[in-house]
């Protein structure tokens, strides 16, 4: 398996699930999973606990990590381990959120230039958000330009970029 994998798709592409199934047969790693999503309501509850139950006892290690994803890669990253983070668009949601009035490019490049650094295998699942509408207010279109520029980053130091649509993978790079 590549070093750095980025999975994108739309919403209920399948990608989470494309990503999961990625990891599990490298019997040989143990596995870990980072979750991103902070609950808010009780529809994003459900979701949480709909990936909780898919991802069921296949997982040695589960964490959540809601902002300085990054910094906590590189601090706890341990050999024979594959990593999957579900998923950078949560994570630039709660970085944005947190970071309202500030330029979040330099938290983009950072997190970028952190992730080369990592030595071990890594799936990275993130939305492809640009293909839709203009969003309507200048918030919504503050987050869908930025997370374009993270995904185009991540894509550019990854050694492996794949596109979900309707549960199929179609390999980028």
């Amino acid at each position: 398996m590549s070093k750095i994998t980025l999975i994108l798709g739309g919403a209920r592409s399948g990608k989470s699930t494309y990503a999961e199934q990625r990891c599990l047969p490298n019997g040989r790693l143990k596995k870990r999973y980072i979750a991103t999503a902070q609950i808010w309501d009780e529809e994003t509850r459900e979701r949480v606990n709909k990936h909780k139950d898919r991802r069921a006892q296949n997982w040695d290690v589960t964490e959540e990590v809601f902002k300085d994803l990054s910094q906590h890669l590189l601090k706890t990253e341990q050999p024979s381990q594959i990593t999957l983070v579900d998923c950078l668009t949560l994570w630039l949601t709660n970085e944005m959120l947190s970071n309202e009035k500030e330029d979040i490019n330099p938290v983009i490049d950072t997190f970028v230039e952190n992730i080369a650094k990592l030595k071990q295998p890594y799936v990275f699942v993130s939305n492809e958000v640009g293909m839709g509408i203009v969003p309507e207010n200048a918030l919504a279109r503050k987050f869908r330009d930025a997370q374009g520029r993270l995904n185009q980053k991540v894509a550019k130091v990854a050694n492996q970029v794949i596109f979900v649509a309707a549960g199929l993978p179609l390999k980028l790079k």
